[in-house]
């Protein structure tokens, strides 16, 4: 089929539209990002399917378009933590950074990647920056104990058009769930544990079944803002995931909280970051939950390095 044709299958609003296979899924992704799709055709995709919902099936075709177009890298055995930051601090400070960090300082390579299609966000690149950790100019794997970040655009710049389309359509599109699940190391072979997090309960079970479909790797939590770092007031619920089956889960802490942890004031990122530092020094506590995520993260670790397996 061509793109007209896959708009008409899932563009019949929400009863009528029919969901994609997954090699039609990457083939449709596949066209969008290599700008293969004109501009009104890049929009009816993003309307139709905020409107019709993305299944597991698609969102799993939607990776394997992207990660066949990352470029092919040397395989690394070593497993990889993968860190999606896409929604940047609106309420809240973005603590990301810190379990970035805090995650290399347990010598595991951690890659990051993101952006923000939003104004007036503080990301956790931004943080970085004041930190002294300067982006990187493109993806490359990093080594035990060191953490690469690096802006959307530097993955695949379709993508990156694909999630700014959000700014002239004013809807999220498959893209902003997309970037949430995939290893961008997949094509060189190795193998990664993206911890994914969601804003809503409903997709803690779409994400999971995503992950399921794809025999991919994750911890699974609910975010803190939307960002992939457990909320320090409170330990969410977290779900780790090998091969697409579900290993692990914490459950979420309940009732009262005894104490709220000191966090920087204001949504500053030279603030936040001295903040990270303060707490990285040991001037500081790390915060209960994030203690958890940590551990949890290289616990996971070492089952996927024992494993052996390929992403």
């Amino acid at each position: 089929m061509g793109m007209q044709q896959y708009i008409k299958e899932i563009g019949r609003g929400k009863d009528g539209a029919r969901p994609l296979t997954r090699a039609q899924a990457a083939q449709l992704m596949g066209w969008l990002l290599d700008g293969q799709a004109q501009p009104l055709q890049v929009g009816a995709f993003c309307v139709a399917m905020r409107i019709k919902g993305e299944t597991a099936q698609e969102m799993a075709g939607f990776m394997d378009a992207v990660q066949a177009r990352m470029p092919q890298l040397p395989a690394s055995a070593t497993p990889v933590i993968v860190l999606p930051s896409y929604n940047g601090a609106r309420r809240l400070p973005v603590l990301t950074p810190l379990l970035a960090l805090l995650l290399a300082r347990e010598n595991l390579p951690v890659l990051l990647h993101g952006c923000t299609t939003e104004e007036h966000r503080i990301t956790a690149a931004a943080v970085l920056e004041h930190m002294g950790h300067p982006a990187a100019s493109s993806l490359r794997i990093p080594q035990a104990g060191e953490l690469v970040h690096l802006h959307t655009r530097q993955l695949h710049a379709g993508l990156a058009d694909l999630l700014d389309a959000r700014a002239a359509i004013g809807l999220r599109n498959p893209a902003h769930s997309l970037v949430k699940h995939f290893n961008p190391l997949a094509a060189s072979g190795t193998p990664a544990l993206v911890v994914g997090c969601y804003t809503h309960p409903e997709y803690s079970i779409s994400m999971a079944a995503t992950h399921a479909e794809a025999g991919t790797h994750a911890l699974l939590l609910r975010g803190m803002e939307g960002e992939p770092v457990a909320d320090p007031r409170r330990l969410p619920a977290m779900r780790g995931v090998l091969n697409g089956q579900i290993v692990s889960t914490i459950e979420p802490q309940t009732g009262s909280v005894a104490a709220v942890p000191e966090l920087p004031q204001g949504l500053d990122a030279s603030a936040t970051a001295a903040f990270t530092q303060e707490v990285l020094d040991g001037q500081r506590p790390v915060p209960a939950s994030i203690v958890t995520q940590v551990q949890t993260i290289v616990h996971l670790h070492r089952q996927l390095s024992a494993q052996g397996v390929q992403a």
